[in-house]
């Protein structure tokens, strides 16, 4: 990883949840940040106002991480802005439940677009331009070991991330690239709440051992961790942020 200049992130879906608090915490760990979006664009710019009030450097990027040529675009614009780029965190998804004999071929193909696919050319495009010594972060689940009813699209399009953070790992080692995953518990953001009643939710609390959902900010101290210098001997690992769970 480049020591002499600023390192520099590209964060996939941050304009909001998990992603905002991801790239928040990297620019307060001295991190230049790429905030990628696809339609909320306030929002991203709001996040971008963010960072640069505290004295960080960002710009806001729309692109379809589920699209090659909107992946390539997005590289391409950190690339213009920074010179270089030396990490990436895989972490816009979807996540629509239903029963499998329920799903409608639409919902199943949007989570193998944004979350195996997007993740796959994010990969592929890192393993190509990312500084020697980078780093690559994937979003996986902790859905993946749990199998719960409706979650069956999620939960395989999740696994798939798994396992190419394991191939990605011994393919990008001999360039110091590390590859690893986060696998976040229920955490409190709208896209977890949404549609849940406050019993299901409390029922969810219930089955986690530190009673209480987790926050954006528990999973962002996890990806500083693992985007920093001092996580150079962690690759090829899935890390299980969940309270416990599982």
């Amino acid at each position: 990883m480049s020591t002499t200049t600023q390192r520099v992130a590209i964060v996939t879906g941050a304009s909001k949840g998990i992603g905002k608090a991801l790239a928040l915490r990297l620019a307060k760990d001295g991190v230049a940040v790429v905030v990628n979006y696809a339609s909320s664009q306030a929002a991203a710019d709001e996040v971008v106002r963010d960072i640069e009030a505290a004295g960080g450097k960002a710009i806001a990027v729309k692109a379809d991480v589920g699209t090659s040529s909107g992946v390539i675009a997005l590289f391409d614009a950190a690339e213009r802005s920074f010179g270089g780029i030396d990490i990436l965190v895989n972490n816009a998804g979807v996540m629509k439940l239903s029963p499998l004999t329920e799903t409608s071929d639409e919902t199943f193909e949007q989570h193998l677009t944004i979350n195996l696919a997007g993740t796959f050319y994010g990969i592929r495009e890192a393993g190509k331009r990312l500084r020697d010594g980078g780093r690559i972060i994937n979003f996986s689940s902790s859905v993946v070991g749990m199998y719960g009813p409706g979650y069956g699209p999620y939960a395989a399009s999740k696994a798939g991330v798994e396992a190419m953070t394991h191939v990605a790992s011994k393919e990008l080692g001999k360039r110091k690239i590390t590859v690893n995953a986060v696998a976040p518990g229920p955490v409190e953001t709208e896209l977890f709440m949404n549609g849940k009643s406050e019993e299901l939710v409390q029922n969810i609390i219930r089955n986690i051992p530190l009673g209480r959902l987790g926050q954006p900010d528990d999973i962002a101290a996890v990806v500083s961790f693992l985007a920093s210098p001092e996580s150079g001997w962690v690759n090829g690992q899935v890390l299980r942020a969940n309270g416990g769970m599982i």
